[in-house]
């Protein structure tokens, strides 16, 4: 072993020099001293200041009934909105003496599975979860095991299930109705598949719906494997901007908006009259872009503020909060749009 290495001191340790068993001193570092007599404790003591012995917060998190942490589980942690999200979430759970845990799934359900395990492992009090499009049966596993739970951007929207959302399709559809009332005929969905989370599924039916109501078809890019593939998008949009009918393009996910905005460079000169982009969030460059771009603003700050709020609300017992909340969008007109 080098020189410089040292061996971490155990309970097991503490409980063989002071004499007594592990149990006991499990006893004493977790408070429950009321039947152990005073020379016991002083040997706990003792020994704990000999060795400098510092009791895992995680291993005492296991056995405790109440550890003051919040299990966190993301879809991808990379992106923007889901660092609103945490920020907010962190925001009310350090007000409360809380802390949190973070996990990004990157949309796998077994890495989901996974990090509820240890999760729960670790005795987090509750979470709060973007879920993939199966979670329902991993929902019974954190129930089962007495946690309480809550939903944010998720198509749990159940009266049995605790959740947080975005007007994602009201907001789509209104922002695209608009659009098709200024004088866009025609209409461009560059998107990733939506299954995979029920905010890409609002938000290509709330695009849908508005051009069916407003008699117009559109004519889909797909993003595959969540890249976009910017020299294949810009061929996609030669193709489909003919420069006398105005076209709008429509880019519903957060991440992909800025290689959209760029694979659009050379459409800049034609916006907001023959070309038109109008995409989700980015809020830090969106408005200070040449041209700014229309987006959809979706309260992500205010909506992991909500989803703490609810899950504190839960762990306490209190039911004072809405376990059924709705949060609005409101849209940034900017320069890429009529």
């Amino acid at each position: 072993m080098p020189a410089n290495t040292k061996k971490r001191v155990t309970i097991n340790d503490i409980a063989t020099m002071a004499g007594i068993s592990k149990t006991t001193v499990s006893f004493y570092l977790n408070g429950k001293t009321e039947r152990m007599s005073s020379k016991t404790q002083e040997r706990i003591r003792e020994a704990i200041a000999k060795t400098g012995y510092e009791p895992s917060p995680i291993a005492r998190g296991m056995n405790a009934k109440k550890t003051s942490l919040i299990g966190v589980i993301i879809g991808d942690i990379t992106n923007t909105f889901s660092n609103q999200i945490v920020k907010g979430i962190e925001g009310v759970a350090a007000e409360k003496g809380y802390r949190t845990l973070v996990s990004s799934s990157n949309h796998s359900r077994t890495d989901e599975r996974a990090y509820i395990d240890r999760l729960l492992a670790v005795g987090v009090d509750g979470f709060i979860v973007q879920p993939t499009a199966r979670f329902k049966e991993i929902s019974q596993v954190i129930e089962a095991a007495g946690k309480q739970l809550v939903f944010f951007d998720s198509k749990f929207y159940d009266f049995a299930s605790s959740w947080v959302k975005t007007d994602n399709y009201e907001a789509t559809f209104r922002a695209v109705t608009e659009c098709a009332r200024k004088g866009y005929e025609r209409f461009l969905l560059v998107a990733a598949p939506p299954q995979l989370l029920s905010s890409r599924i609002e938000r290509t039916s709330g695009f849908v719906d508005a051009l069916e109501a407003s008699e117009v078809g559109f004519t889909q890019f797909e993003i595959e494997n969540d890249q976009v593939d910017v020299p294949k998008l810009q061929e996609f949009l030669r193709s489909n901007i003919d420069g006398t009918t105005p076209t709008l393009v429509f880019a519903p996910n957060c991440w992909a908006l800025p290689d959209v905005y760029v694979a659009m460079r050379e459409f800049y000169p034609m916006m907001p009259d023959k070309v038109g982009l109008l995409g989700f969030d980015n809020a830090e460059w969106v408005g200070v872009a040449s041209p700014s771009v229309s987006v959809v603003m979706q309260p992500a700050l205010e909506e992991g503020r909500q989803a703490c709020r609810l899950l504190l609300d839960l762990i306490a017992g209190d039911a004072t909060v809405d376990p059924h909340q709705v949060l609005s969008c409101d849209v940034q007109w900017g320069a890429t749009t009529l």
